[in-house]
């Protein structure tokens, strides 16, 4: 009686004979055919590689006869982990005498590298008996690939879309809160240095901070750099930080979905954080780390970046409140580049008649008033003695009262009384001490030089930026001991 391993041996023999008649017989099919052909035999061991296969493994098809298939081309997924030989579905073909049809898997080449393969897997009887199996298949990177593109393809179609739902609904608010546009209105001194502030911050790419009291127009400044700068034809996306929730994912984009939040619709354009100094510890964070990135970065490793520039305003003294811990000091300096101060409107009341002009013809469309309105000129006089705490927005409310309660067409005007007692109160909250206003004016002068690159004198200088001699600031400079370089200003206090 033969012993069973004689028996496995003649077995392995019958099936190479076999193989090799069938490669014999067939040799020109197998030579021509354009698909990968090779057989194993019920070990997984290979019988014959035809040329196509050899070409797309990169190995010469008698290098391959008689080893394990599965562990020299089939050994590892795409990812790199291994595929262990019991779950190959080549090998359960003779096994399970089962076909098994396969579209997304790769085979590896001799050099390491891999392509995406569909193959067929049959198993071969002789007798009865499953000896082995052939496998066909075919090279399907391409196809792979375009189907990967367009899945890309069709998911970027959806985040845009996604975008623009989200622009839509963000215009639409806008659309509620804003209504009509509104020109910076103003022949003051100090408007015209607003003026001269805007032209130089909207051709630098830097941030801009903009404080100023409640109702002084700190978002029509930032709309206005917005517009005049390069970005103008880009979104300008206002967010009220006051608003926000504690972790800033209205602003960020919420975990795993970066674009989802007011960043990414600023791209390109510019992000107006509307009263800054109300965000929470965590989102000041978040901020600081994005403007340390430079938001500006370009797409890199397969991660999107955002090209946004950022301009915040706010009606605290953030560097008071960075000193005190409040706001972190590295967020205040990181936006403090521009440093522009929107002025109350009680400093600058020979434009209250020009803004009152303004908010009449508004009204007046708004209304649809037929009538001329007009404002007697004693009441123009107490609007121009009114310390107005809400500036310009108060203004804009007493206009559209008036206008309201007017009787043909003349404009009632009404005013907390007296004037004179809001004055004094307004103007001893605004008395400081030397030593206070030494630390402004230094403050302010290195806002002016950090925005300048150091530049003291000529165009685009910091004494045309702060709208005062350069002599003057030269003697301003020393006598505060600030010491400066040219490409950024340096601080020293006088011992």
């Amino acid at each position: 009686m033969a012993k069973p391993s004689l028996k496995k041996e003649a077995a392995d023999q019958e099936s190479e004979r076999f193989f090799r008649d069938v490669a014999r017989d067939n040799r020109l099919i197998l030579e021509a055919a354009g698909e990968g052909i090779y057989g194993v035999n019920a070990d997984g061991k290979t019988t014959f590689v035809n040329p196509a296969a050899a070409r797309m493994l990169g190995w010469n098809a008698d290098d391959l006869v008689g080893k394990d298939m599965h562990e020299t081309v089939h050994h590892s997924h795409s990812d790199g982990s291994h595929y262990h030989n019991h779950d190959c579905p080549i090998y359960a073909a003779f096994r399970d005498g089962a076909v098994h049809q396969v579209a997304d898997e790769v085979f590896w080449r001799k050099d390491g590298s891999f392509f995406f393969v569909e193959y067929t897997s049959t198993p071969i009887r002789d007798r009865g008996v499953v000896v082995g199996a052939v496998i066909v298949f075919r090279d399907v990177t391409q196809r792979y690939e375009a189907d990967a593109k367009l899945r890309e393809a069709l998911s970027e179609v959806g985040r845009l879309r996604e975008k623009l739902e989200r622009e839509n609904a963000y215009l639409q608010e806008e659309i509620r809160i804003e209504g009509n546009r509104r020109d910076i209105i103003g022949k003051s001194p100090a408007m015209q240095q607003i003026l001269r502030q805007i032209e130089i911050a909207a051709a630098a790419r830097s941030s801009v901070l903009i404080a100023g009291e409640a109702g002084t127009g700190k978002e029509l400044i930032a709309r206005t750099i917005h517009e005049a700068s390069l970005r103008g034809e880009h979104p300008f996306i206002r967010v009220n930080c006051a608003t926000l929730s504690r972790s800033g994912d209205e602003l960020f984009g919420a975990q795993g979905k970066p674009d989802s939040g007011r960043v990414e619709l600023a791209d390109g354009g510019t992000l107006f954080l509307d009263e800054v100094g109300d965000l929470s510890p965590d989102t000041q964070d978040r901020l600081l780390e994005l403007l340390m990135q430079e938001i500006a970065r370009p797409e890199a490793g397969g991660k999107r970046g955002f090209d946004v520039r950022v301009i915040a305003a706010s009606n605290r003294d953030l560097r008071a409140a960075a000193r005190r811990g409040s706001f972190r000091g590295e967020l205040f300096y990181r936006l403090n580049v521009i440093a522009i101060e929107a002025p109350a409107l009680r400093e600058r009341r020979e434009d209250i008649p020009l803004l009152a002009a303004h908010f009449i013809g508004g009204v007046s469309r708004k209304l649809r008033v037929s009538s001329t309105l007009k404002i007697a000129d004693a009441d123009m006089r107490r609007m121009c003695e009114y310390d107005w705490p809400g500036n310009a927005r108060e203004l804009q409310n007493v206009i559209e009262r008036g206008a309201m309660l007017a009787k043909g067409g003349a404009m009632r005007i009404d005013l907390p009384k007296p004037a004179t007692a809001h004055r004094s109160a307004n103007a001893a909250a605004r008395v400081v001490t030397e030593d206070a206003r030494r630390e402004r004016d230094r403050a302010n002068i290195l806002a002016a030089l950090d925005a300048c690159g150091g530049k003291v004198f000529g165009h685009g200088g910091a004494a045309e930026l702060l709208d005062i001699k350069p002599t003057t600031l030269a003697s301003r400079i020393k006598s505060l001991g600030i010491r400066y370089r040219r490409g950024g200003a340096r601080e020293q206090r006088p011992h």
